[in-house]
């Protein structure tokens, strides 16, 4: 593939489900002339839940798909495929692989209370690169970490505001409100969409911290390193992969709107 065909080749994105959305919004906006490939595994979500040989092998599936779509650079829009599998990926795969993690750091820097919640799915919670992070960054406060089944599903179904979706987000935050935290980590990409209950709940004192525009930010780097970023394109498009997208398909217009070139994700 000469330069030329390698700026003009779309950035693949991969998630479990809808909740990448959050971060190909970052790179939208850091990557205005980029081509944009999204995969969301949606009939097998969540992942939070499942094994690291199920993970591991779904995320080896998209990213075959995604290099057959030409991709010169693959997102790992998902904290749980990036702790179960990000590395095992970048040693199968030639292509730039970006993963996401908690930004645990820049909230223990921030925090002024010295005391910071993390809200994560189980599967990154229990990884032992997520282990790894607090460790490296949790010298100077404390960190409450929460596992929280159920509020991934909320978002897939479109319940962002309903009353399942904030009673679930009131028994996860509660511990942390108790012990005074004042930065909520949102350490799954499907979490952003639940912004409005989360804030309702904690409060203005609360900032919560999401990692798209720092994912974004390294992707383009990245793409500047090989010489792969594209400058100019007059019509940047995108194109949606989703497993089951007849059921998927009304939430994903909901989350992005613009959206029109729908298929089966059929991998």
């Amino acid at each position: 593939m000469s330069q030329t065909q390698l700026s003009r080749a779309p950035v693949g994105v991969l998630d479990s489900g809808l909740g990448g959305l959050s971060v190909l919004k970052a790179l939208r906006a850091e990557l205005p002339a980029e081509d944009f490939v999204y995969c969301a595994d949606c009939g097998n979500a969540p992942w939070g839940d499942k094994t690291q040989d199920f993970v591991l092998d779904r995320c080896r599936a998209i990213c075959r798909f995604l290099i057959g779509m030409h991709a010169k650079m693959i997102v790992l829009a998902c904290n749980t495929a990036t702790a179960l599998a990000a590395d095992a990926l970048r040693s199968e795969f030639a292509l730039p692989i970006v993963g996401i993690e908690p930004a645990v750091k820049p909230a223990s820097v921030q925090s002024r209370s010295h005391v910071i919640g993390v809200l994560a799915t189980n599967g990154t919670i229990q990884s032992s690169r997520y282990r790894l992070l607090t460790e490296r960054f949790g010298h100077d406060v404390r960190i409450l970490s929460t596992g929280a089944p159920g509020l991934m599903e909320c978002v897939e179904k479109g319940d962002f505001t309903g009353p399942r979706t904030r009673a679930l987000a009131q028994k996860y935050l509660a511990p942390m409100q108790k012990a005074g935290i004042d930065k909520l980590v949102l350490g799954c990409t499907h979490y952003p969409f639940l912004s409005d209950v989360l804030h309702d709940i904690l409060g203005p004192e609360v900032e919560l911290i999401e990692p798209g525009p720092a994912v974004a930010c390294v992707a383009h780097t990245r793409l500047r390193q090989i010489s792969a970023a594209r400058t100019l394109n007059a019509s940047p498009a995108e194109q949606f992969f989703i497993k089951k997208a007849v059921l998927h398909k009304d939430v994903l217009l909901r989350l992005w709107p613009q959206a029109e070139n729908i298929a089966e994700l059929a991998v």
